[in-house]
């Protein structure tokens, strides 16, 4: 699944290319999504000019003045920018033109989402009971110290709570706990200030890198341009199971939790 380091790719990627340029329609081949894409929304476009292209959390946000289309790539989604009057592939669901270009969201499984968020209706849930932004500067150690007392959760499960803190997903939660060099199944309430402080860096970094390299290309993921990313040349433990730790030599363990594949080094990440 694309989580916030592939996301923030394509927003970056679209944005110095479609933003100022005018909404001239939108093409819709499949409808049938997570959410069923509103047939009204080439009418909702034509002659707006895009202000913006923004994330939350997982979720795109494109920005005209009457309103935002609301984008959520699913498991398999990508969005990317074709010249206007290319032939659609498969899983090529819907089209949103902006004269000479094209933006195209493709997605395999249908596990995506395509919305219209007129300017006047407040947002929805899956909005607004989103937690904090990793990247933002409101996320510090103080705050995850303050979030995680008198909680017994485990921490890589906390850390995929989007009500607690949004777009850390699989991967980036198991490669930030090594790089923190803190068990995935510590409790919350044990993580004192300064491992708090040290996971709030490991986080950033993991994420900053990951969106350096144009996030993971695992599965279907590429970015706006079609091009792949290339951070999982960078894994530490993550599908690594049974290999060497690229640190100490441990063969790196795979757990379940949460019932997700949960991947570690069992000496560098004592309990």
């Amino acid at each position: 699944m694309p989580e916030l380091p592939e996301v923030e790719t394509t927003a970056r990627g679209i944005a110095p290319h479609l933003t100022g340029a005018r909404a001239t329609g939108a093409t819709i081949r499949q409808p049938r999504l997570r959410q069923p894409v509103p047939a009204a929304l080439g009418d909702h476009l034509a002659g707006q000019i895009l202000r913006s292209v923004s994330r939350r959390a997982k979720y795109l946000l494109l920005t005209f003045d009457s309103g935002q289309v609301l984008v959520h790539l699913g498991m398999s989604g990508s969005l990317r920018i074709v010249p206007s009057g290319s032939p659609p592939q498969p899983h090529d669901h819907v089209d949103l033109h902006f004269g000479p270009h094209t933006l195209r969201l493709r997605d395999p499984r249908r596990f995506g989402l395509m919305l219209w968020l007129d300017k006047h209706t407040p947002w929805p849930a899956m909005l607004t009971q989103l937690g904090i932004e990793p990247l933002s500067p409101a996320f510090d150690g103080p705050w995850l110290h303050r979030a995680t007392r008198a909680r017994r959760t485990p921490i890589k499960l906390f850390l995929m709570d989007g009500k607690h803190v949004v777009g850390i997903g699989n991967i980036y939660a198991s490669e930030s706990l090594f790089r923190a060099r803190i068990h995935p199944a510590t409790p919350v309430e044990r993580l004192g200030q300064q491992r708090c402080d040290r996971l709030v860096r490991a986080i950033r970094d993991t994420l900053n890198d990951a969106i350096a390299a144009g996030g993971s290309s695992l599965r279907d993921f590429v970015g706006s341009d079609g091009a792949r990313g290339y951070f999982q040349q960078q894994y530490f433990v993550y599908g690594r199971d049974g290999e060497a730790c690229r640190v100490c030599d441990t063969p790196v363990q795979r757990h379940v939790m949460g019932q997700r594949a949960t991947f570690f080094c069992p000496r560098c990440q004592r309990r």
